[in-house]
């Protein structure tokens, strides 16, 4: 949802790799939208920039929606009728990677009117609907979708990390949850919060992590979900990935599957990125 928090924060993925190399109207235009402004001025920000959004983020190497869709695919497959929410799905970058890996029934949410305009344009969402997340409910029923995914929104002056309840309640049980933050200096702070929620939610047997993985968002590395780069064993819940390649847009990646109404749930065999069993209670 390319909305924001009520303190009038917009929700839209915004790549950190501003190199110098960039044309200044593309880094004028991203910067813009990490300034501080009232909501419905960065709502007509991301409505003006709709047209190009996809073209400048092109530039800046962005690869989050690809590998949040290729950990989604890793952990889940899609079934006939698999339902999916896309959260700040924007133009629809997301969904054309999900799309390229099976899921079909895709529903999306944005606040910007323009992003949805594009987005529906597609052909590839049977549902798109105007929300600004923080400041109203995730316009969907409880327990509605197999699996949700936010991709980019979740960092700081963007989506704040108090969202994750509300993406859980849509959420059916034994669903799938995919999110993804910005690891670079700038976003330190907030992704320790939200790792902090995250976390809570877990040891409340709201969920259980399936992946935990640190990996670039640019097409100049080769490193893909899957493949090991390099391990941090202190302090951090197996497995956990860091890409070690000077990067200037890293991005973590969390895979969550809600707790089911009953029995255990038995993730791949064959991944060596899954852990444990999921937590009844």
């Amino acid at each position: 949802m390319g909305a924001g928090s009520a303190a009038g924060h917009l929700a839209r993925p915004v790549p950190s790799g501003t190199g110098m190399g960039l044309p200044a109207a593309v880094r004028d235009r991203v910067a813009a939208a990490h300034r501080g402004s009232t909501l419905p001025e960065r709502l007509r920000l991301y409505d003006s920039w709709a047209a190009r959004y996809e073209q400048d983020v092109a530039a800046l190497e962005y690869r989050a929606p690809h590998l949040a869709a290729a950990s989604l695919a890793f952990a889940f497959v899609p079934r006939a009728g698999t339902r999916l929410l896309d959260v700040a799905c924007g133009t629809g970058l997301v969904a054309r990677e999900l799309h390229r890996r099976g899921f079909r029934c895709l529903h999306g949410v944005d606040g910007s009117a323009g992003m949805l305009e594009r987005a529906r344009s597609t052909g590839l969402y049977e549902e798109l609907r105007l929300c600004v997340l923080g400041t109203e409910p995730l316009p969907a029923p409880a327990e509605h979708y197999d699996a949700v995914t936010l991709v980019g929104a979740l960092g700081e002056g963007q989506v704040p990390s108090t969202v994750l309840p509300e993406l859980l309640r849509v959420t059916k049980p034994g669903g799938f949850l995919c999110l993804t933050t910005r690891s670079n200096r700038s976003n330190l702070r907030y992704k320790a919060e939200l790792e902090a929620a995250l976390g809570q939610l877990e040891r409340s047997g709201a969920w259980q992590k399936l992946l935990a993985q640190e990996t670039c968002s640019c097409s100049s590395c080769s490193h893909v979900p899957g493949e090991q780069v390099a391990s941090i064993p202190s302090g951090a819940v197996p497995p956990c990935e860091i890409c070690v390649c000077p990067c200037p847009s890293p991005r973590a990646c969390h895979i969550f599957h809600t707790r089911p109404p009953h029995g255990s749930c038995h993730p791949p065999a064959s991944s060596p990125m899954f852990w444990g069993p999921c937590v009844h209670q």
